[in-house]
């Protein structure tokens, strides 16, 4: 939203400048995005005339012109072409910064001849082309204005403030609506204007019928017949340019004018383009009167040229504006009108429109046909239903004295939606929310400068002006009265000194996670950072979905369901690198996960992903992947303190997502699962458009256990051994189905304090071992800790470690 500084005036008495506008505006809540001033900018320039031009005695196009200039005679050189002794035009002395070329000048010769300052193109001070003769020269300007005379002055340059509108404040897409804030912050005083009632010559021979009441409650107009339409007088074509419209004509301009002034939008149809008497207000129709239609049944939408020039196809949910007996569409409500009823400079007779659409169809709208209109910006935030016939009075008033004629009637049809609802108000509510000491005087006052209607008494009653929809309880009461008063008067008040904290500010969770984002990124995986929500198809394949989980107004189509797992997202993730050419992702993601809709039902989670592409290697295939994703779960396992040693490994009962030969699930008993990992089903990654294969785990964080006795103290040194480790072998034979960590845990346990650690370094299965069986070479690391090991004591070591495989099935192979 851009205004000038002249405008606001006419709406504010006041001295203040463009600056002190600004402050005030961005204390008041306004965000101002910028001011310029071009008043500053043409500061150094002024009127001069050249007295003398003669060619240039080392140049075929400079010219050495002799200069009358507010600071006397200058010799100044001089390339234009129409350089031309007589001719008045703008200087720039030694020292001025040329906005159009970004330099500031100095004195220098040019080819010989010192040139003492400049004379100035259009281009050259960021004026427009053409608008002050030649465009290919130096400014010519008419011959009566005195040298010396300001540059500014003579273009009639004003500065311009650009600020951004917040969504709920309408009222200041209107520069009437930003002076009564100014004025009720005390910047000056509103000017109030009476709009006077254009008494109608004849009855309005156009009638108007609403068939969509939901879509525009109100709508107004009148016939004015009889106006001349053209070029704008200049004082409205330099109002409407200095913000950046564009002049069209009177007619059009008048619209514009207003919307801007009083945040009004209004429409102008040619009368003479009418079919019919009546205009109709509907929904968009289908011409076939099916309900639904395929992509092959765009023609039976009804269709619009609108006044961009562009055609549009009409769904239904749109509002329209029609003629001929409502068959005709012949402009979008709220939005733009149609080519087919445009004014020209051949209108003779227009019908002024002036109506409230509906905030929320006219945004829909805007964006379904992607049309960003001042007026579709206006209406989709809420205009002032109050103003529509005063809105109408305004325009007729204007176009009677730009473009005469003669006006009807005003017929209205439907009722403008009601006023804000009134509140119940305490005026200490100000000073407890915001502890300003403020007295019941000054918040009356301040409420009823912003057209607030207020009634003392032990609860005041504050009736919100049409124009503030926006306020609906106490608390925006308060929000307004800080707002004016000034947030800079709100009082500073230290927070209490409630002494150090005696323990650290994350909690065990919080640790962990902070502590698994530095783990994860050690082993080389990269952080993912995805939506909560997935699609409801999605969640269906990883044991969610449930109508209880689904968003009621989703950001997307494709995200309409809290996420049972964060695996999907993650999938998806690697499957967008892979299309990018970065098949081998490694990605993790630590968040929420939604199970049910019970207070209960959220969990935290750790999960990883791999996509295993290995490069094709002379030496063969290396280590199966699954492996190193196992060797990575527990690694981050055992840094977040879990009980690694006893967590037992069940394969064969994880859920459907998993690959069922090669996915196993890592529990502290049947009820406590803490993690699932492996090989990621190749149905689901196919649901997923995902290519495989792909290896993931995920840790509930919640299932996790906390550390036992853990202290915040300093590791001490290395208990290291100065004796010799040794090493001894084993054969056993189990079953095929067990789980080889089961053998090597329930080995490791046979001495803890001698055995350091147990690999397993061959598997075999095949003859000398019977069907069914497979037989399991170990290696058992001894570390003696006080004395070297007697041959009887690594014998007594090794029977217990064969004892502690038989309670697991195991027998020594023969």
């Amino acid at each position: 939203m851009k205004f000038t500084l002249s405008w606001l005036k006419d709406h504010l008495d006041t001295d203040a400048d463009v600056a002190d506008v600004a402050d005030a505006m961005t204390m008041a809540g306004l965000e101002v995005e910028d001011v310029h001033d071009p008043i500053a900018a043409l500061a150094p320039f002024t009127v001069a005339r050249i007295v003398d031009a003669v060619q240039h005695p080392n140049a075929d196009r400079l010219r050495v012109c002799q200069v009358e200039t507010v600071d006397g005679i200058k010799e100044i050189v001089c390339g234009a072409p129409n350089a031309r002794a007589g001719l008045t035009t703008i200087y720039a002395p030694i020292g001025a910064f040329v906005p159009g070329l970004g330099v500031t000048l100095v004195e220098k010769p040019v080819r010989g001849v010192v040139s003492n300052g400049m004379l100035c193109s259009a281009s050259e001070l960021e004026l427009a082309p053409d608008a002050f003769g030649s465009s290919d020269g130096i400014l010519e300007l008419a011959d009566d204005l005195t040298v010396g005379s300001p540059a500014a002055g003579v273009f009639g340059a004003e500065p311009v403030i650009d600020f951004e509108v917040t969504p709920n404040r309408p009222d200041w897409l209107g520069v009437a609506g930003i002076a009564r804030d100014l004025a009720a912050a005390g910047l000056g005083q509103l000017k109030h204007f009476d709009l006077a009632t254009v008494r109608g010559a004849f009855p309005c021979p156009i009638t108007v019928r609403l068939d969509a009441p939901g879509m525009c409650p109100v709508f107004a107009g009148r016939l004015i017949r009889g106006v001349k339409n053209g070029p704008s007088p200049e004082w409205l074509q330099r109002r409407l340019t200095a913000i950046g419209l564009r002049s069209i004509n009177r007619l059009v301009d008048v619209t514009n004018l207003i919307a801007y002034d009083r945040a009004r939008p209004l429409h102008v149809y040619d009368a003479g383009k009418l079919v019919g008497s009546e205009i109709v207000v509907r929904d968009a129709q289908l011409v076939s009167g099916k309900e639904q239609l395929q992509a092959p049944d765009l023609a039976r939408y009804e269709r619009i040229l609108g006044l961009d020039g562009k055609l549009y196809i009409l769904t239904p949910g749109i509002c329209i504006i029609a003629d001929d007996g409502g068959t005709r569409a012949i402009g979008l409500g709220g939005v733009m009108g149609g080519e087919s009823t445009g004014c020209s400079d051949e209108t003779v007779d227009v019908f002024v429109e002036s109506a409230w659409f509906d905030p929320i169809v006219t945004a829909q709208t805007g964006r379904a046909l992607t049309i960003n209109s001042d007026a579709q910006y206006r209406f989709a935030r809420g205009v002032d239903p109050a103003f529509v016939v005063p809105g109408l009075e305004l325009a007729t008033r204007l176009i009677l004295d730009l473009c005469g004629g003669e006006p009807s009637d005003i017929v209205v049809a439907g009722q403008a939606p009601a006023n804000p609802a009134v509140v119940r108000f305490d005026p200490a509510r100000v000073g407890a929310l915001t502890g300003l000491g403020l007295s019941d005087d000054r918040i009356a006052e301040i409420l009823t400068r912003l057209g607030f209607e207020v009634a003392r008494g032990t609860r005041w009653t504050v009736t919100p002006p049409s124009w503030r929809r926006d306020v609906e309880g106490p608390a925006d009461l308060v929000e307004e009265v800080a707002r004016i008063e000034g947030y800079g008067t709100l009082p500073s008040t230290p927070l209490p000194d409630l002494g150090a904290p005696s323990k650290g500010v994350l909690n065990p969770l919080q640790a962990r996670v902070r502590l698994a984002r530095r783990a994860l990124a050690a082993m080389g995986y990269a952080e993912a950072v995805t939506w909560s929500f997935t699609k409801q198809s999605t969640a269906t394949l990883f044991g969610g979905g449930d109508e209880r989980l689904r968003v009621e107004n989703p950001i997307a189509g494709d995200l309409d369901c809290m996420r049972p797992s964060a695996l999907p997202n993650l999938i998806q993730a690697a499957a967008r690198n892979a299309a990018r050419g970065h098949a081998d992702a490694a990605l993790f993601e630590i968040g929420p996960i939604y199970l049910d809709d019970s207070p209960t039902g959220q969990r935290t989670v750790i999960a990883g992903l791999i996509s295993p592409h290995a490069a094709r290697h002379w030496g063969g295939a290396g280590e199966d992947a699954l492996f190193g994703l196992k060797g990575d779960l527990l690694t981050l396992l055992e840094a977040l303190g879990a009980p690694v040693a006893s967590l037992q490994l069940v394969q064969g009962q994880n859920r459907d997502w998993w690959h069922p030969g090669r996915s196993a699930r890592l529990q502290l008993g049947p009820r406590t699962v803490v993690a699932e990992f492996g090989a990621l089903h190749p149905r689901v990654l196919k649901s997923l458009d995902a290519d495989g294969p792909m290896l993931a785990f995920e840790i509930v964080l919640d299932a996790l256990p906390e550390p036992r006795g853990q202290k915040s103290k300093a590791r001490g040194a290395a208990n290291l051994s100065n004796l010799m480790p040794l090493t001894r072998d084993f054969a056993f034979v189990v079953e095929d189905g067990k789980p080889v960590g089961d053998l090597t845990r329930a080995v490791a346990g046979a001495d803890k304090a001698l055995i350091a650690e147990v690999r397993v370094f061959d598997v075999y299965r095949g003859a000398g071992v019977a069907e069914g069986m497979k037989s399991v070479a170990l290696e058992v690391v001894i570390q003696p800790v006080e004395a070297t090991l007697t041959e009887a004591e690594i014998e007594g070591l090794s029977a217990r470690i064969v004892t502690a495989a038989g309670k697991v099935g195991a027998t020594m192979r023969a």
